[in-house]
């Protein structure tokens, strides 16, 4: 079975509730069969259904009990919740972050992922400013970091290197390179409202997505 099928199943078998009811139970504890049809008000032949659906997705196990070997004990496996999450990244040589005006969201984006990463990354535009915009300085330094304001917006094509995983964080940028760059994520453009709040949503929007994809790489 591959990996994708074994997720599907997974995902399959807790598209119940029932069945998520039971999986709710076991996260914290063992239970019996009667155990779990007492909890539940379930008649004996619903929880087998419901067990055998679970443990065909090698979502549970089952051991004897040690002083009633009549009895089983039903259990999660320890690795069901760890491996339904896709699989890992490889870790890219440096992150280019691109925006239209490399002046906002690439500029949070390549501060926050120093913040959070020790891989190299760089930031660029397709259409560079002539400064960073004053907003996204500002909220850097409103969350603790810091933004180089003495460096000028750059041009992609000054930027790019070999081996560079392009993520584009606006739709501009993106559509611009077509196919070019490696992922995409839409931010909105906080210089369109130019308020704090603005640039602060957009600055969350950018450390989530970072938290999460940091946390899907590989490890060394």
């Amino acid at each position: 079975m591959t990996d994708l099928k074994r997720r599907a199943g997974i995902f399959a078998a807790l598209a119940d509730q029932t069945r998520l009811r039971i999986v709710d139970l076991l996260t914290l504890g063992d239970l019996s069969s009667s155990e779990i049809g007492a909890r539940l008000d379930l008649r004996s032949n619903l929880v087998a259904h419901h067990l055998g659906v679970l443990e065909s997705a090698h979502i549970i196990s089952r051991e004897r009990s040690e002083f009633d070997r009549r009895r089983s004990y039903i259990a999660l496996r320890p690795e069901v919740f760890d491996t339904l999450a896709p699989a890992s990244v490889p870790v890219p040589r440096r992150v280019l972050f691109v925006c239209t005006a490399n002046s906002a969201r690439s500029q949070l984006a390549e501060v926050v992922w120093k913040d959070m990463s020790s891989i190299p990354v760089a930031s660029a535009g397709t259409r560079p400013a002539d400064a960073v915009n004053p907003g996204a300085i500002a909220s850097a330094e409103r969350h603790g970091l810091a933004i180089d304001e003495t460096r000028p917006p750059r041009h992609i094509d000054e930027v790019r290197t070999a081996g560079d995983l392009i993520i584009t964080v606006c739709d501009d940028a993106h559509e611009r390179l077509a196919t070019r760059d490696d992922l995409h994520w839409s931010i909105r453009d906080p210089a369109r409202v130019g308020t704090a709040a603005a640039f602060d949503s957009a600055f969350e929007s950018v450390r989530r997505r970072i938290r999460g994809f940091v946390s899907r790489l590989a490890p060394a």
